[in-house]
């Protein structure tokens, strides 16, 4: 799921860059970034980033 390109829209319809970036970022800056899903409920998305002191 978050690999480059991986999408559920139909072809032609989007590259799916977002997730990747997005998980790419959060552990750039030591945070995890979870997925939780239900079948025909839906995802949640949780992020989690360390405290900066």
């Amino acid at each position: 799921m978050f690999q480059p390109f991986f999408t559920t829209k139909p072809a032609g319809q989007g590259t799916g860059l977002g997730l990747s970036l997005s998980y790419d970022i959060i552990k750039v800056h030591g945070g995890e970034l979870k997925v939780e899903t239900k079948a025909g409920e839906g995802a949640e998305f949780t992020i989690q980033l360390p405290l900066l002191r």
